[in-house]
């Protein structure tokens, strides 16, 4: 779970860099080996992503905004 917009980053940043490294298998990745080979990589992107976006719809703990009541 991201809890900070410098852990905010870093996920970002690994995100980042597992889509670099895919790309860069699939060129010499087997057609035959690469469901395998990336899948693992690609659960990693979307477990990560998920958190990203879970931390981003979230209000922060100390938001001071008033409430208000429908």
């Amino acid at each position: 779970m991201i809890d900070n917009d410098r852990e905010l980053a870093n996920a970002r940043e690994r995100v980042a860099t597992l889509e670099r490294l895919l790309e860069e298998m699939r060129e010499s990745a087997r057609p035959e080996e690469w469901p395998a080979l990336s899948s693992g990589y690609r659960m990693e992107i979307e477990r990560t992503q998920r958190e990203i976006l879970d931390y981003l719809v979230r209000l922060p703990i100390n938001d001071q905004r008033p409430k208000t009541t429908a």
